[in-house]
């Protein structure tokens, strides 16, 4: 027992605890403190790109910390670190060669994090898959559709990036009227539309453009809303349910096809 007790009180282990509480600490500590550090160098910097950036150094941090307190506890219990040390950059090197498309994920995700093209929390098409940045790491880039799948990318197969939060999207919504119809009445209706979505503030721009289209079955006006891809996806629904009821309202005709049938006597 007496052993035992002296052997917990140790030097080495007590050295060994303490390195651990201590990396604990700092891993914890660290997105908080690299966050800080990057709010006060960067007050302009775009949020959701603040917050990918803050993942990834945060990361990267963690990963040197914890690779001190293991060189460390090394040392205390006797292992020679300098070769040790020597040995591991010997041993990274055939790991690096072996597992290149790992470092090929690991720098494209870095280079793509830092030089901004896009952040957690933007709308992207990346290659045929669109959706919203759900994470951003070392080795993979995880997407969400808008209708919940959820697609893993390896960062080194990211080429191309459409990014639909970097700007205002456009919505186009076309609305189709009889030929019968009054066009300064149906004019001014859809005016009256717009500005009553800018007063309620549902919409950052909207605007009726005026007729667009003659077709067969009747003439095309064009309104189009602009804000953030994610707004746009809902807004033109919402917009197209209160031109119906608008119309409606004010009684305007929108064409829809009929078929008139001839009866032989």
């Amino acid at each position: 027992m007496n052993k035992f007790l002296h052997f917990l009180l140790s030097r080495q282990v007590i050295t060994v605890v303490v390195v651990i509480v201590v990396c604990l600490f700092l891993c914890t500590l660290s997105k908080f403190v690299v966050s800080k550090i990057f709010s006060i160098k960067n007050k302009n910097i775009d949020i959701k790109k603040h917050r990918t950036i803050v993942n990834l150094v945060s990361n990267l941090f963690r990963l040197f910390v914890l690779a001190i307190g293991l060189i460390i506890v090394l040392q205390t219990f006797g292992v020679d670190t300098a070769s040790f040390v020597a040995s591991l950059g010997v041993f990274s090197l055939v790991i690096g060669l072996a597992l290149q498309d790992v470092l090929k994920d690991f720098i494209s995700g870095a280079y793509l994090v830092f030089e901004g093209q896009y952040s957690i929390g933007d709308w992207v098409k990346i290659g045929d898959f669109k959706g919203e940045v759900l994470a951003s790491n070392f080795r993979t880039t995880k997407l969400r559709a808008y209708t919940g799948e959820v697609k893993i990318i390896s960062n080194r197969n990211i080429s191309e990036i459409i990014n639909f939060s970097m700007s205002k999207n456009t919505a186009i919504i076309d609305v189709a009227v009889a030929y019968e119809s009054d066009l300064g009445k149906v004019r001014e209706v859809l005016d009256n539309l717009c500005e009553l979505f800018k007063k309620e503030k549902k919409v950052s721009s909207i605007e009726c453009l005026g007729v667009q289209e003659l077709e067969n079955s009747g003439i095309v006006f064009r309104v189009i809303a602009m804000d953030s891809y994610i707004n746009t996806i809902t807004l033109s629904r919402m917009i197209k349910e209160e031109i119906v009821n608008a119309f409606n309202e004010s009684n305007i005709t929108i064409p829809y096809p009929q078929v008139v049938v001839h009866s032989a006597k």
